[in-house]
């Protein structure tokens, strides 16, 4: 089959993967709709607020495979194969259009009137595939990022910047990486730019899907994000159920 086909395929397949939200679908096993609730945002900040940290966790876990899943799959199928020059690695290109892909099918689902989450966990999922099968260097800044923005959000309490912070750092080294591979050969210019700018669309959608987070953040009126409190409310929930196991037992 045609390389481009193939790719085409496999980005279609991700962008249905990435429609599948699984705050939605845990939010109603637990009879209520995450979209009615909180802040109304279908992801992993509004899950823990509402259902606790170990389901937001589980939803930032499942949300992020939806990005990893596409970019890895993407990876294997293209890695050793190349454009007609012989110079172009494929996989370079393939890894970012599944991933943009399942990127997009969370933010704009077509299972859900494509009216979906923000995709941070998705991209970072992305991302961390993008990074990791680069090498170990690249692979520590996208685990980085990652960290940092744990702590800015600990500290700060500002989630949605927080979620700039995972995720900016890696397509940045991204866009380095792929000028370091291939901005001097001419030959295979049109693969280079086409790549670079899926990145920049990957920041931009995200960044735009957050627009009413930075909106209020400037006007100060943006929904805290504790850490410290999820934690609290995690361990007092903890508690309260070792209590009861220990009531029933008697």
């Amino acid at each position: 089959m045609n390389n481009y086909i193939t790719l085409l395929i496999l980005a279609i397949f991700s962008y249905l993967l990435g429609s599948v939200n699984f705050a939605i679908i845990i939010s109603k096993i637990k009879n209520k709709d995450i979209r009615d609730v909180g802040s109304g945002n279908p992801g992993t900040l509004n899950m823990s607020r509402n259902f606790g940290l170990g389901l937001g966790l589980l939803t930032f876990f499942l949300d992020v495979l939806k990005g990893a899943i596409p970019a890895l799959v993407s990876f294997f199928i293209f890695r050793n194969k190349f454009d007609e020059t012989g110079l172009f690695n494929l996989s370079h290109l393939a890894i970012y259009v599944c991933g943009f892909s399942a990127i997009l099918g969370h933010i704009y689902p077509v299972f859900l009137k494509f009216k979906g989450g923000k995709g941070i966990a998705t991209t970072i999922g992305v991302l961390l595939v993008c990074e990791c099968t680069e090498g170990l260097a690249w692979a520590i800044v996208a685990v980085m990022a990652i960290v940092a923005a744990v702590a800015f959000i600990y500290i700060t309490e500002f989630g949605a910047m927080g979620s700039f912070i995972a995720i900016t750092p890696p397509a940045i080294c991204g866009g380095i990486r792929l000028y370091l591979y291939y901005g001097t050969i001419k030959e295979v210019s049109c693969f280079y730019i086409i790549t670079s700018l899926i990145i920049l669309l990957i920041c931009f959608f995200t960044w735009f899907a957050h627009r009413k987070n930075i909106e209020r953040m400037l006007a100060g009126e943006e929904h805290p994000t504790s850490i410290k409190q999820l934690l609290v409310k995690a361990k007092s929930k903890k508690k309260k159920q070792l209590k009861e196991s220990k009531t029933m037992d008697k």
